[in-house]
């Protein structure tokens, strides 16, 4: 409708031109019935020259950008719509934590140190049997004497003897030598517990525990190994426990730092050859704002959180990439104290900055 009523409106301000210069150049004795013609068509159309124009308001928009940021408002139900989470958070001190690398081990070895030290345990109190069985038939033959006994059977007697005495010598050597090389190779913690066969081996037998090795890279260090630490479980890096066994007695040649053996529970998911990231906490504290790992947002080759600036807006705010890590989030040092963060919905921010930035490109396109 609106098409065929303009239409007829530029007629009938053509027609108006007409007839106001009708009265300049028409005869005299036409001049009359023009008005008159004006004059009905004015009657017919009141409403036309009187109509108001109506007037269109568009929705305000979400992103402004200012000094170079974007910035994004949203109202209440489109916040609730996205599953926006915020939380006013406060720059404190966080004891640091220092990323490491972990390996599960294989414990072949030691079940071989455990099986090889008990065999030669039994070895030797077979031996020590024989020497006193030896011994004993020795001194019978010697308090009897010549008269009674031959002295063939009693220089055997004592040949037995020694022989068993050199067995056990050399049972209670090899006791020693794998007592020795447990130590040295496990530590004494693990060593110890090789030789003794304490629960703490016999859990790893069992599978029960894994033993990990967890290294620090080059250039950290600790003067006393944590208790506790964590390690991730990939793919979906969940955090599991770990708990100390003592410093290791070698370092992961990859990585050439300092070791310690941690034990990680056999159910956690993690397998003997899995390499994982673990986390050990320092003995030093930073002062930041603490922000999780699933505020964080990745886009255009950085890593962010969206922050709010106070007046129902958020804003990108760069997190850098040796941020240090406290809890299993991130230490943001530069945010100020009592910063609202976003928690939940920061990917949804980013789409409708990024949607926000297409938008312009395309009108200048146009």
């Amino acid at each position: 409708m609106r098409g065929p009523l303009i239409v007829g409106g530029v007629v009938i301000v053509a027609i108006a031109v007409a007839i106001g210069a009708a009265d300049a150049v028409l005869p005299a004795r036409a001049a009359p019935y023009l008005q008159d013609l004006r004059a009905r068509i004015d009657a017919l159309l009141p409403d036309l020259r009187r109509a108001p124009v109506a007037e269109v308001r568009l929705p305000p928009p979400r992103t402004a950008v200012e000094d170079g940021r974007t910035f994004i408002r949203l109202t209440d139900p489109e916040r609730k719509r996205i599953g926006l989470v915020t939380e006013t958070r406060p720059a404190v001190l966080h004891r640091q934590e220092l990323t490491a690398y972990g390996t599960v081990l294989d414990i072949a070895r030691i079940t071989e140190l455990a099986n090889s030290y008990a065999g030669a345990v039994a070895a030797l109190q077979m031996a020590q049997a024989r020497v006193e069985v030896s011994a004993s038939a020795a001194r019978r033959a010697r308090n009897l004497g010549a008269g009674v006994v031959a002295v063939a059977q009693i220089e055997t007697a004592e040949g037995t003897l020694l022989t068993d005495r050199a067995a056990q010598t050399a049972a209670e050597s090899q006791v020693r030598t794998l007592s020795a090389t447990a130590r040295q190779e496990w530590g004494s913690v693990l060593g110890k517990a090789i030789i003794d066969r304490a629960p703490l081996v016999t859990r790893l037998i069992e599978r029960s525990d894994f033993l990990i090795q967890v290294t620090l890279p080059p250039g950290e260090s600790l003067a006393t190994p944590p208790q506790a630490a964590f390690a991730e479980v990939p793919p979906q890096s969940e955090r599991v426990a770990l708990r100390l066994v003592s410093p290791a007695t070698r370092t992961d040649p990859r990585i050439q730092g300092q070791s310690f053996y941690y034990l990680v529970a056999g159910d956690s998911g993690l397998l003997p050859g899995t390499s994982t990231m673990a986390f050990l906490p320092a003995e030093r504290s930073v002062r930041g704002v603490l922000v999780p790992e699933d505020a964080v947002v990745h886009g255009e080759g950085g890593t962010w959180v969206y922050r709010g600036t106070g007046d129902g807006a958020f804003v990108r705010h760069p997190i850098r990439p040796d941020a240090p890590m406290s809890a299993d989030s991130f230490v943001v040092e530069d945010l100020p104290d009592g910063t609202e963060i976003v928690l939940r919905g920061g990917q949804a921010l980013l789409s409708e900055e990024m949607k926000s930035r297409i938008r312009v490109v395309g009108d200048d396109d146009d």
